[in-house]
C-alpha cells in the first residue's frame, strides 16, 4: 500500500508504535521521551517528542515527559490535574522555581516497562 492510498487519519508506523507505548504506561507512572525511544529500539527522544506533539492528544500524553520531570510547557495545569487524579508522585517546587509548579518525582514515578509481555498479549 503506497502512502498516497493511506486513509487521511492513518499514522506513520513509528508514530503508531510510540502511541502504543504511551497507552501501556500505567496511571500514576511516567516514561521519558528517551525511555520510549529505547523501548522501541529506534530513533531518539526528539523523534518521540515530535510524535507526541503531533499525535499524542488521543493517548495519555502526560505520561510521556522530559527526563527532568518538568511539566509540559503550555499544558502544565492540565497535566498537573491528571497527575493528581492518578496519584503520580510529585516534588513540590521551591519558591525560587518559576511558576512554583511541582515536577514529577522521577525516582518514584518512572516506569521501566515491567509486565511488558503481559500487556502485549
Amino acid at each position: 500500500m503506497s502512502e498516497e492510498s493511506l486513509p487521511a487519519d492513518a499514522l506513520p508506523d513509528y508514530a503508531e508504535r510510540v502511541l502504543e507505548v504511551a497507552e501501556l504506561i500505567p496511571p500514576g507512572r511516567v516514561m521519558t521521551y528517551g525511555d520510549v525511544a529505547e523501548w522501541l529500539g529506534e530513533a531518539g527522544p526528539r523523534q518521540v517528542g515530535r510524535v507526541m506533539a503531533l499525535y499524542g492528544g488521543a493517548v495519555p500524553w502526560w505520561r510521556v515527559i522530559r527526563a527532568d520531570g518538568v511539566l509540559l510547557p503550555g499544558h502544565e495545569l492540565e497535566a498537573l490535574g491528571h497527575y493528581r487524579s492518578e496519584g503520580t508522585p510529585l516534588k513540590e517546587a521551591s519558591r525560587a522555581a518559576e511558576g512554583h509548579l511541582p515536577r514529577v518525582d522521577m525516582k518514584r514515578a518512572r516506569w521501566d516497562g515491567e509486565h511488558r509481555a503481559e500487556r502485549h498479549t
